[in-house]
């Protein structure tokens, strides 16, 4: 029996040539360096066609064009030249298909993205289908990476370099619609038709390299080298005011295209495939990887072993907050299924629908989505002051008040009138989930299913077990937070479970600093820098001062004196500052840039004279080490189950930097050795909440790694 392939060429009747892409035992199509000779093999075929009019590339997977190229192969490269041999062999391959005399149209149903769009920009012309599921970008940046198959040349060559800079440095994803707009694809078709419109478009075209048509405007701008520094520089600017320094793939992807536009479109080429190779060996792109690899294993896993999931048909949500409105929003719009909404007074079944409705409307506006596409989805979302309804859900995703009692009642009320398999799902942020199912009749439904807010943007969710928790009630909730769109860590209970427990000393640190007279925003910046999205103070501005102090005894009663927040807030209480959310915090919300200042009268009320004494690494190294030494008391007593989850939780769940690849994986390049050295360092400076954890002080005698 002869090997399945994963290109393989049809010759039609009507002189078109058809080359299939199935890579086979796969759902998705990705690029594979073995797959040279087999596209060699085709383009062959097509060089000795003498009555050829036109050629179509098209995937057999549905709802998949090609997503990428295999980021494994980068992974086994030794070194940066075995990689830019890599990406000379993707540029030689699409030179190929671009030098073919018959005009090559790409029909793109799915994923296009990274070395697929490369493929499709090598060929003439472009077709999408109008499918939700065609998505169109090169997302290398994500990966620390630059596009290497001709991604950074023939993209501003087809749009131009102010349209493609964005695309390329941001890793952008866009829908069809958009992709047509800026010029990428050339017509977009529903998927029935697709392979006929591309090969209509075959029969009609000339093989010929298509390139951006300027306004006077942009072409005193791209096209003189005074115009394309300003371009550059404004481009340069940007992007560092958000990395910091901390990517070093943005500049190289400025570089590169810089130095097509100079040089011409061979020498781009060049460029952009030794450029590819230096990245893949930076320490920055090597964490990015392992952040993909970690949550592309993780996309497989139920979280109970071989326990499979029960099937979900509708979901129950208790509390019409800002978590309630959310938690209705990803259940409806991402996962599909029907929620059902209770809450104690019909404003708030009103407020969780608005919740939903606005940010679907903002999609319509846009046009990301379909006025109908709206409505389909809001019919699955309804409301009730009663438990109506609630005999029908499989899952009860509970979003109530922090309050032990009213939670047990909640769970006696889900007993009452639901079914005996119905899940009892609490969003709680601090309370233990082995209190909450403390009366229940039936625990092992009981789990934690704690979201991050707001919950439509934060990718992590954390799961959360109790001693009696099912394996069938963890596989199901990991399967529905996966269907919200989630990236799903199981933890074991515990006071902050473990992101807001590795959070907490971190804040508290911050806090210790502010009262010493480290100015705010010179303790936010310094963090800014090490590469946090926000600085603690500011994070606590968002969060609500008034949740933070209401966690942090919660916090030190069950886990000690490590946790014991400095007494500063009961002052910051007594004013009403309570943060972002009554506009009176840490930073001042009124005027023209709110939250963008400091409001200079915390510190007369702090009774402090701000003066910046410490160093901007050293600020960071002082409140990033007891986070690290939090996630190791973590490992070691098992709230978390691996290195891997405590990574993905810090960086999906409080925006650790992915460039330094987590808490784990940042011990791992600094040296265990050397965090403990640190960390005794600062105990004899500061106190005893900087004692190494048992675990750290074992690895670093017997010099082991977490990975």
């Amino acid at each position: 029996m002869s090997e399945q392939k994963a290109f393989t060429l049809e010759l039609r009747d009507d002189q078109v040539a058809v080359i299939h892409i199935d890579v086979p035992g796969e759902s998705m199509n990705t690029l594979k360096a073995s797959f040279a000779e087999e596209v060699a093999h085709v383009l062959n075929q097509l060089e000795q066609q003498q009555d050829l009019k036109g050629v179509v590339v098209i995937s057999d997977k549905p709802g998949s064009f090609v997503a990428g190229a295999d980021i494994s192969m980068i992974d086994a490269c030794e070194n940066a030249a075995d990689t830019e041999s890599l990406a000379r062999q993707g540029q030689a391959m699409f030179d190929r298909i671009e030098g073919l005399k018959v005009p090559v149209v790409a029909a793109i149903d799915g994923a296009c993205l990274g070395g697929g769009l490369e493929l499709a920009l090598a060929c003439h012309y472009r077709v999408a289908t109008d499918s939700n599921r065609t998505i169109i970008g090169l997302p290398e940046v994500q990966l620390g990476l630059l596009p290497g198959s001709g991604g950074t040349q023939r993209l501003p060559r087809l749009i131009g370099i102010q349209k493609a800079l964005p695309l390329i440095l941001t890793g952008k994803q866009l829908r069809a619609k958009q992709a047509k707009k800026l010029g990428i694809v050339d017509d977009v078709v529903p998927a029935s038709i697709l392979l006929e419109a591309a090969v209509k478009l075959a029969l009609s075209s000339k093989a010929k390299v298509k390139r951006v048509r300027h306004s006077l405007l942009n072409k005193a701008l791209e096209g003189t080298g005074v115009g394309r520094g300003i371009i550059f520089s404004k481009a340069r600017e940007q992007a560092q005011a958000k990395a910091k320094g901390n990517y070093p793939a943005l500049d190289k992807i400025i570089d590169t295209i810089a130095y097509g536009a100079d040089k011409g479109f061979e020498a781009g080429l060049e460029f952009e495939a030794r450029s590819f190779g230096e990245l893949a060996m930076t320490p920055e792109s090597k964490q990015l990887r392992n952040i993909f690899f970690a949550t592309t294993a993780m996309k497989k896993e139920t979280g109970a072993g071989d326990t499979k999931p029960r099937k979900i048909e509708r979901v129950g949500v208790l509390g019409g907050g800002l978590m309630g409105g959310g938690i209705a929003y990803v259940t409806a719009a991402k996962a599909g299924l029907p929620a059902r909404i209770k809450d104690i007074s019909e404003q708030g079944i009103v407020h969780a629908l608005k919740y939903s409705y606005d940010l679907l409307h903002k999609k319509v506006k846009r046009k990301h989505m379909a006025r109908a596409e709206l409505e389909s989805i809001m019919l699955r979302l309804s409301g009730s002051l009663d438990y109506s309804g609630f005999d029908q859900v499989d899952v009860v995703i509970e979003a109530v008040f922090e309050d032990l009692n009213l939670k047990q009642q909640m769970v006696a009320d889900i007993e009452a009138v639901a079914g005996e398999n119905t899940i009892f799902a609490t969003n709680t942020s601090s309370l233990p989930i082995t209190k909450i199912a403390a009366q229940a009749q039936r625990p092992e439904n009981v789990i934690g299913l704690h979201y991050f807010s707001p919950v439509d943007k934060m990718p992590l969710a954390e799961i959360i077990t109790h001693a009696g928790t099912s394996d069938e009630t963890i596989a199901t909730t990991v399967a529905l937070a996966k269907k919200q769109g989630k990236t799903p860590i199981v933890v074991k209970d515990g006071a902050g479970f473990y992101v807001n427990r590795i959070l907490a000393p971190y804040m508290n640190e911050s806090a210790r600093l502010v009262l010493e007279g480290e100015p705010i925003e010179v303790v936010d910046s310094a963090l800014v820098k090490f590469g946090f999205p926000v600085g603690p103070m500011k994070l606590m501005d968002e969060v609500g001062i008034d949740v933070a102090a209401k966690v942090a005894p919660i916090m030190a009663d069950e886990l000690g004196d490590r946790f014991r927040a400095p007494d500063a807030f009961g002052k910051l209480l007594d004013d009403e500052r309570k943060g972002k959310k009554n506009k009176k915090g840490f930073y001042a919300y009124s005027g023209k840039k709110p939250g963008k200042s400091v409001d200079e009268s915390v510190y007369s009320l702090l009774g402090i004279s701000p003066s910046a004494k410490l160093g901007g690494e050293e600020i960071a190294q002082r409140t990033v080490l007891l986070m690290l030494n939090e996630a190791a008391y973590c490992l070691d007593e098992g709230i978390i189950r691996s290195a891997r989850d405590g990574d993905i939780g810090a960086i999906f769940g409080i925006g650790f930097p992915p460039s330094r690849g987590g808490p784990f994986r940042y011990m791992d390049a600094v040296g265990v050795t050397e965090i403990v050295r640190r960390l005794q360092s600062y105990q004899q400076q500061h106190g005893e909440r900087y004692t190494p954890a048992p675990l750290l002080v074992k690895m670093a005698e017997n010099n082991e790694r977490f990975y």
